[in-house]
């Protein structure tokens, strides 16, 4: 019997259309933002300039082919379940599950990490209140929000990706005048090609989550089209971001001035701020206000995911995959309500954990596991539904989904060889996850007469 993705019922919880181009550009640049103003400088930890070089040159390949083959799946098959719905109707309900809960574990976990740093910041401020304690406020309000209603979601996540870009874009306006070449080449290969390999995932960490824009296609209007020009110009405009962040930071002293706010110290989460200190002080006007604008890259992107991360679970529930309550939808504000209470509860327990780093390498599994997963939905459904209606086929139809389906298998194998216990962790939660879905959700018959 063929597959196909998850079809739903006249009757059953639809998602209201009001997203047009300019909308998704904000929610595509907002999901991944923060992932420029911190984390990426572990890669020169890691593998010095040359090495985060060669890994951001291979990820911008993957992003690129991946962006385009993963558009063609969006436009076909425009529903909130992304992934999960793609896989499913080219594989198979068991590889649609996996695959989908991958999306899940990408979206639910990277929140908590950046909730933390949002925590962190203001704890500066108000250290009376823990970081926890501002972190968990953080959820609530967003997830509040997010409750009101799409647009007003969405409007938010556009004005305040607009000032994230606009304080990128300001930071590289003072730093460029201070770039030297020869800053780019000190120690620039310290760890050799192992170094560049070990950088990967922090090359990855600069555009994690883009792919959250297809998970809105069923709430946007003429989807066909309008989720071609966002995710486009979203692609676009990250890739300049972070070639002019990677090379303004670097060129102002050097790869260790961003990586270590003093000699001998660990690693910093904070490169902008370092790079801005060595031209500005770390006590001018300027810097503070730069600094006090860079919060809104996290609040862009911690906002974003909560809102992507919502949607596929909610689809998750409206298949009958989990409980059919996280499948409904608010009577009046016709949004998800439920799923984003019960990703709200998940993402506050991984906060009680402390480990910010492992559950961002965590979501980094989840997210590489989506693109194998898209990828070969792509090639499959090419041959095994040649006459679907594609609004938008992927150009340099195979070499694009292989070349990211290759990339990302890469990716992958250097994830697991650098991070083995959190590997584990990963799969093991996908096992359970898989457990759960054959023998008490296929046996209750619920997904079977949803998805048929």
């Amino acid at each position: 019997m063929t597959e196909t993705a998850p079809e739903h019922a006249p009757g059953s919880p639809q998602l209201k259309r009001t997203l047009g181009p300019l909308m998704l550009w904000g929610l595509g640049v907002g999901y991944v933002i923060s992932g420029m103003y911190f984390g990426w400088n572990l890669g020169l930890e890691a593998g010095g300039t040359l090495g985060l070089a060669i890994a951001t040159f291979f990820i911008i390949i993957l992003y690129i082919t991946f962006t385009f083959s993963y558009t063609e799946l969006a436009c076909a098959i425009p529903k909130a379940g992304g992934v999960f719905d793609y896989t499913t109707r080219a594989v198979g309900r068991d590889l649609g599950f996996i695959a989908g809960m991958a999306q899940i574990i990408e979206f639910v976990f990277a929140p908590p990490a950046i909730a933390a740093a949002i925590g962190a910041y203001f704890h500066i401020f108000f250290p009376q209140f823990s970081v926890t304690t501002i972190a968990i406020t953080a959820y609530i309000i967003f997830t509040v929000l997010n409750m009101v209603g799409i647009r007003a979601a969405a409007a938010f996540e556009l004005i305040i990706t607009a000032f994230a870009v606009f304080e990128l874009l300001l930071f590289s306006g003072i730093a460029l005048p201070h770039f030297e070449w020869a800053n780019l080449t000190q120690n620039a290969f310290p760890h050799g090609w192992k170094g560049a390999w070990a950088a990967i995932p922090f090359a990855i960490w600069f555009f994690l989550g883009l792919e959250g824009v297809a998970n809105v296609a069923e709430e946007t209007v003429n989807p066909q089209r309008n989720v071609l020009v966002g995710f486009g110009s979203a692609l676009l405009t990250l890739i300049i971001l972070c070639a002019l962040i990677f090379l303004s930071s670097v060129g102002v002293g050097g790869w260790e001035k961003v990586v270590y706010p003093v000699p001998g110290a660990s690693a910093s989460d904070s490169p902008l701020p370092l790079a801005l200190s060595q031209i500005t002080g770390s006590t001018g006007w300027m810097y503070h206000l730069l600094i006090t604008i860079g919060l809104m890259g996290l609040v862009a992107s911690f906002h974003g995911l909560i809102l992507a991360a919502s949607r596929a679970s909610f689809e998750f529930g409206r298949s009958g995959c989990i409980p059919a309550v996280f499948g409904k939808i608010h009577p009046r504000f016709k949004t998800p309500a439920n799923a984003l209470v019960l990703n709200m509860a998940i993402g506050i327990v991984a906060l009680f954990t402390g480990k910010t780093g492992d559950i961002i390498t965590i979501a980094c599994f989840g997210a590489i596991t989506l693109y194998i997963f898209a990828m070969i939905a792509v090639l499959v459904l090419r041959k095994k539904e040649p006459g679907m209606p594609r609004p938008f086929k992927v150009p340099f139809y195979p070499a694009f989904p292989l070349t990211a389906l290759v990339i990302a298998c890469v990716s992958m194998i250097a994830m697991i060889t650098l991070n083995l216990k959190l590997s584990l962790i990963f799969f093991a939660l996908l096992a359970l996850g898989y457990i759960w879905f054959h023998f008490i959700v296929k046996r209750s018959g619920n997904v079977s007469s949803k998805n048929n």
